[in-house]
């Protein structure tokens, strides 16, 4: 039996080789199977200490990620090198010391749950980078999700609450979920659309307490524009497979922004929104 750390990146070369930093620190996991999408500066990264990455590489089309179908290969890399738990891991997000146990034997405890931890996200970091070696007294989760405390184990929930910042599944409660669905690119849906999918297939949610994470700082926007034809498409597709349109807190504030425009429940570009979606 072992453990795979999987993350996917395009553009966070630094961000990449701190999470690494804090993976060697705590509990290594066996593999570290990172996908690159469109990034070719990963495949020349060997660091000195271990664990040592293992890179997929996949193509950017159209200026899309294949967020879904990169975490899917990266997943299938891990599975063909016997890991029997999956540790999803953002690729802005540093591994707290005890991450990967700590999803290690929850995942084989109940292999039939979906596990999430808790989320810290970080201030800008100073000159010399984050403490490492201090990420606990950074602890401040996100207030969006549940956060149980160390040590505590939490069933059940929305599984809208769901993200894919950090979580972990047992290698046969990925098989019954089936990975992510392709279909989505770019940003948005992918993941909520993966635990709507997980729960249908009889997996229960969990929020696991002693796999803190911490998500380095980096520049966006709320909501994210830049994203905006993404959300539209993804929305559109989740709404097409379940019946409903995910991220509406969003799509409430594009609306209010002049983006976007509601019409028999499906949202549309206006004209000022189609001119924010070429940029």
């Amino acid at each position: 039996m072992s453990v795979a750390v999987v993350t996917i990146v395009h553009g966070r070369s630094a961000h990449l080789r701190a999470q690494h930093a804090s993976l060697a620190r705590g509990q290594a996991p066996e593999h570290y199977v990172v996908a690159a999408m469109g990034d070719r500066s990963v495949v020349a990264w060997h660091p000195a200490a271990p664990p040592t990455p293992d890179v997929v590489e996949l193509p950017v089309r159209g200026g899309l990620l294949p967020l879904a179908a990169a975490r899917n290969a990266a997943a299938a890399r891990a599975v063909a090198h016997g890991a029997d738990v999956l540790v999803f891991l953002d690729v802005d997000c540093l591994a707290g010391p005890a991450l990967v146990q700590e999803y290690a034997d929850a995942a084989r405890d109940r292999p039939d749950v979906l596990w999430s931890g808790p989320v810290t996200y970080l201030p800008p970091a100073g000159r010399r980078g984050y403490p490492l070696d201090g990420l606990d007294a950074l602890d401040d989760p996100h207030p969006s999700r549940p956060a149980p405390a160390p040590g505590e184990r939490v069933l059940g929930g929305d599984p809208d609450l769901f993200w894919s910042l950090s979580f972990a599944v047992h290698v046969e409660g990925w098989r019954r979920a089936g990975g992510f669905c392709e279909s989505y690119v770019g940003y948005g849906a992918e993941d909520t659309d993966f635990a709507a999918t997980a729960t249908s297939a009889g997996l229960t949610m969990g929020w696991l307490g002693g796999a803190r994470a911490y998500h380095q700082h980096h520049e966006t926007s709320s909501p994210p524009v830049q994203h905006l034809a993404d959300i539209l498409h993804n929305g559109a597709l989740f709404r097409r497979r379940w019946g409903r349109w995910p991220m509406e807190g969003w799509l409430v504030e594009f609306e209010r922004m002049g983006l976007v425009e509601r019409e028999d429940g499906e949202w549309r570009l206006t004209s000022s929104g189609r001119v924010a979606a070429r940029g």
